[in-house]
Parts: C-alpha cells; sequence; structure tokens
C-alpha cells in the first residue's frame, strides 16, 4: 500500500520528495524520481522503494528521463526497452509521443537513439515487426488479408498491402501462395524422391 502523502508527490511530480522514496511501474518495468514528469501510472501498478538499489534487484529499469540512479542509461539497454514494448504492442496505435511516453523519453531523442543503434527508425522497426507478425498469419492460418492487416494493428488495407508489398516484394496473396503447400502436394514430392 502507497502512502497517500508519496502518491501525492508522484501525481504532482514533487521534487521535494526526491531522495526520500522511488516509484516503480510494474507495466512498464521502470522505475523513476517522484519528481518526474512522466505520465501518472495507475496506483495499482506502482511499487515504492526507498533506494536504486532496491528496484534494480526487484529487476526494473532506470528512467531514461528523471535518472533515478543519477547515471545515464546506456542506449543500448534503452532500445532493447523501446523494442521490447513494441513487441509487445505492436497491434496497437504507435506513435513515437507513445513510445516516448511509455520508455520515459523525448520523441526527438528516442527516434535520434533508436536509428543510431538499430539503423533504422521506430516507425520502420514498427512496421517490420507487423509484416513479420503478418507473413507468419499468411502462412499459418486462412485468415483473410483484411484480417491479418486487422490484427497486426493496421486497420487500412491498401495501405496494408502497399506497406507489405514493399517490405517483402510480392502482395500478400502472392506471398501465401508462394509459401503454403497445396494439399496432395506432399505425398507426391516424397514419392518422387524414393
Amino acid at each position: 500500500m502507497i502512502k497517500e502523502e508519496w502518491w501525492q508527490a508522484i501525481t504532482r511530480n514533487d521534487p521535494t520528495y526526491d531522495g526520500m522514496f522511488l516509484y516503480a511501474v510494474k507495466t512498464t518495468g521502470i522505475f523513476c524520481k517522484p519528481s518526474c514528469k512522466s505520465r501518472t501510472p495507475i496506483k495499482g501498478n506502482v511499487r515504492i522503494f526507498l533506494n536504486a538499489e532496491q528496484a534494480l534487484t526487484a529487476q526494473f529499469r532506470p528512467c531514461k528521463r528523471c535518472k533515478p540512479t543519477n547515471q545515464k542509461l546506456p542506449d543500448q539497454e534503452w532500445v532493447d526497452q523501446i523494442t521490447r514494448f513494441i513487441g509487445a504492442n505492436y497491434t496497437k496505435k504507435l506513435t513515437l509521443e507513445v513510445l516516448a511516453d511509455q520508455c520515459h523519453g523525448s520523441p526527438f531523442h528516442l527516434q535520434r537513439t533508436f536509428k543510431q543503434v538499430k539503423g533504422i527508425t521506430p516507425v520502420q522497426y514498427i512496421q517490420l515487426s507487423r509484416i513479420t507478425k503478418a507473413k507468419e498469419y499468411l502462412i499459418q492460418t486462412d485468415q483473410s488479408v483484411a484480417e491479418i492487416a486487422m490484427s497486426v494493428g493496421i486497420p487500412n488495407t491498401p495501405y496494408f498491402i502497399t506497406l507489405f508489398k514493399e517490405i517483402t516484394g510480392s502482395t500478400p496473396k502472392a506471398y501465401r501462395e508462394k509459401n503454403t503447400h497445396q494439399p496432395g502436394t506432399e505425398g507426391r514430392q516424397n514419392e518422387s524422391e524414393i
């Protein structure tokens, strides 16, 4: 249970409480100073720690924005955190602002750092993640192209088809036809190998 006084300090981003405690958010895996300007978390997702060592031992990562350990989070670790968030949320609407808010940084800094580490922008990474998952669905399911587009977070089917072709070199339909086996062909292939 969080002391009401500490909860108020978190919601007001009160710097007078810095050094008294740190708070971690279970859903993001990040811990912050009370003065952090990140979005106010849901109270039930917050854990309180008296120092950074406790938070680190509990497997939380320091916030890139408020630097609760007073050390800079290495860029690679931050980008890994961002890619994990994308992997868990690629079906939702993701913008630089959403990523920056969830991963505690500024959109500009996130864009620049991500591109330096990964060689592509966060938006390109999101698109690749969605198309990679769409390729799995095309091979493993009989869902329509429109259903697959929706399930990977791209509700505009014509845009999905264009993006899919841009990234893979073929349309979703052609990709499915090329990469799925037609019923009855497996047996014939095995016979010809004997």
